[in-house]
């Protein structure tokens, strides 16, 4: 059975960084923090296979972590997330090396990322949005809103 990965997990906000811990712990074993000091710290002494940060870590951001990781031996894969979309910020962090998501995505998808192979590099275009469960339009899509209203 393959080891399972080490994530270090950047949140500052404690219900958000309890919802990841809980994401990332069925496939992975998780070292939490909430600033971006104690996290610097600690990519200095420890090795990790992924980085999982905010991109908002007050006086810093997640794309710090990223970069200053990419500067050791093996650097680990760094997935770097925000509240809001926003093409500026992935098109940097896919500079960076970094994979980007959107917070509300992140505890539904970080089971792929951590459990399937990576490209070098990501490939997604920031200014598409994925439209895959967005709702369709129409009279079945409006029904399906007046149910979930009426109960």
């Amino acid at each position: 059975m393959p080891a399972r990965p080490n994530v270090l997990v950047v949140e500052p906000d404690d219900v958000a960084r309890r919802r990841l811990q809980q994401a990332v712990s069925s496939v992975a074993d998780a070292e939490l923090h909430g600033q971006f000091e104690t996290a610097r710290a600690r990519l200095s002494v420890g090795s990790f296979e992924f980085i999982i940060t905010n991109i908002r870590l007050g006086a810093y951001n997640g794309l710090h972590l990223a970069y200053i990781s990419a500067l050791g031996v093996r650097a680990p894969r760094v997935i770097v997330y925000s509240d809001l979309r926003e093409p500026g910020l992935a098109r940097e962090a896919q500079r960076a090396g970094a994979f980007y998501e959107v917070a509300e995505c992140l505890p539904i998808t970080v089971a792929t990322y951590l459990k399937g192979t990576l490209p070098d590099h990501d490939r997604r275009n920031p200014a598409l949005v994925d439209r895959r469960n967005a709702c369709r339009g129409g009279r079945r899509c409006w029904d399906e809103h007046l149910v979930g209203r009426a109960g």
